[in-house]
């Protein structure tokens, strides 16, 4: 699950209590919190004039959000809408029209997945993704068959996803393949949402839908929003982060990680981040962490592929793409970071 916490409502609202004519009496600070949205938390807090303006902006943001959790949704069907639901259903027998929003979507999901994330991220890949889905949700879990996955894996070709800009479809030359959009999802949805509520006048905020991170702007005094890359490593004393990282505007932090949504069975754990050459949960590192400035939504993606890539690969991977990462093994250490990786130890 890609998880990242800002360092408090308390440490944010401590600018506000500073002697800086930034931040003046119009600028308030408020929040709000969702549950229903993309299976997480969803939290944003901004500075507006008063509260009725944060409650139309949240408002606003809200509405923005939702649409993106419908359209992208696999399990549910919504009026008034073709989402992936109604893809998966139909696009193996007839090619289905859709939105120019999705239709673009899938393309740059398809494109990036092939050329930018070395493969390791695969939007084709519902059929082997379902199965560790319902492993994972079920009331005795455990991994599913070794035949099951290598049969899975035969319907998972990107080149079977064909999309075709002329009529805006989509369709499955595989009548097994289904989508799956998870690994980016968040990511792009908070960058969209997140542009929408700066162009409507939300300039001073933070966006965190389950650890995408986004900032529309700076603090109202034109700060910092610092927030803190989790601790994935389990311990009585353990600090609750690694590493901190400020973001002023226009740029996110995502963090994939093994420690949030996963199931252990007979000692082992098995997340839900999954390794395509094998069928089976990436056991690489602890959690990888993408900086992007500026973030054009594909952080998310990129967070998946390099957490899902063996360390050579995920290296080059990051290099190849200029991003700037930091990984976090399963021994307890910091692997490895790019020399562009921001973050300050805590």
């Amino acid at each position: 699950m890609k998880r990242l916490l800002a360092l408090g409502l308390a440490a944010i609202c401590l600018a506000c209590a500073l002697p800086l004519t930034a931040c003046t009496p119009q600028q308030k600070l408020y929040s709000a919190s969702w549950f229903d949205m993309f299976d997480t938390v969803t939290m944003v807090q901004g500075y507006a004039a008063s509260q009725e303006e944060w409650d139309t902006q949240a408002d606003a943001l809200h509405d923005d959000l939702e649409h993106y959790h419908q359209l992208f949704d696999i399990y549910h069907h919504y009026d008034g809408m073709v989402n992936l639901y109604d893809v998966n259903a139909r696009a193996g027998q007839e090619p289905v029209q859709v939105s120019r929003e999705l239709f673009d979507f899938l393309q740059l999901c398809k494109t990036s997945g092939e050329t930018l994330a070395g493969g390791a991220v695969n939007i084709a890949a519902g059929a082997v993704l379902s199965l560790w889905h319902d492993a994972r949700e079920s009331e005795d879990p455990a991994p599913p068959a070794a035949d099951a996955i290598s049969e899975a894996l035969q319907h998972c070709n990107l080149d079977d996803l064909l999309l075709d800009s002329g009529t805006l479809t989509v369709a499955f030359s595989d009548p097994a393949m289904t989508l799956d959009v998870g690994a980016a999802a968040k990511g792009y949805t908070a960058v969209q949402a997140g542009q929408a509520a700066r162009e409507r006048g939300l300039t001073h905020a933070l966006l965190n839908m389950g650890g995408n991170v986004y900032t529309t702007g700076p603090k109202a005094d034109g700060s910092a929003w610092r927030v803190g890359v989790e601790n994935p490593w389990p311990g009585e004393d353990a600090p609750q982060y690694v590493q901190t990282v400020e973001l002023t505007g226009g740029d996110s932090l995502i963090v994939s990680g093994d420690y949030q949504r996963y199931f252990t069975y007979e000692g082992k754990r098995y997340s839900h981040l999954i390794d395509l050459t094998t069928g089976c949960p990436a056991a690489y590192y602890s959690s990888v962490a993408v900086y992007s400035s500026p973030d054009e939504g594909l952080g998310d993606l990129f967070s998946t592929a390099l957490f899902c890539l063996p360390p050579e690969q995920s290296r080059r991977v990051a290099d190849d793409n200029g991003l700037a990462v930091l990984w976090l093994g399963t021994d307890g250490e910091v692997a490895a970071q790019t020399d562009n990786w921001p973050g300050k130890a805590v």
